[in-house]
């Protein structure tokens, strides 16, 4: 079932991208006042990258802002946001993220929300199937990603 979220679903479009170009299916878009202004993908294998996960490469694409645009936005990710996102997450002041799911992999989203940002689950099943169906195929890549 696809979801009824234009954002969500434009994440999933990224993450789908990636898988496309042979990476890891993770998408990540950034909305400021219900516009997309940054999207991105996860990144690491295609650019030989340590820190182009999904939420990087798309905070990296939506460019420079000023900190009140930042303080605005939501971020939405098809998987749960890990220390290295979340820290960016937090570091611009970003109060809003909307996540795909966490049942594959699960960020330090308590900390997040002690933090005061808001932290939704969509639990969407696109997103779980997807990242089911790319752990069951690529273990070991999937581990490098997450750092096992």
């Amino acid at each position: 079932m696809k979801t009824s979220d234009p954002f969500l679903a434009a994440a999933i479009g990224e993450a789908r991208q990636g898988l496309e170009e042979g990476g890891i299916p993770i998408g990540s878009v950034l909305v400021y006042r219900g516009a997309i202004i940054g999207r991105g993908h996860n990144q690491r294998v295609q650019k030989g990258s340590v820190i182009h996960h999904a939420e990087m490469n798309c905070l990296e694409n939506a460019g420079r802002q000023p900190a009140a645009v930042y303080r605005e936005c939501m971020i939405y990710s098809t998987l749960s946001p890990c220390p290295m996102c979340s820290g960016a997450i937090l570091l611009y002041g970003i109060p809003h993220v909307v996540m795909g799911e966490n049942r594959t992999f699960q960020g330090p989203e308590e900390y997040v929300r002690s933090r005061g940002v808001q932290v939704e689950n969509a639990n969407d099943a696109e997103c779980i199937d997807l990242m089911n169906e790319f752990i069951a195929k690529n273990p070991q890549l999937w581990n490098e990603d997450i750092g096992v």
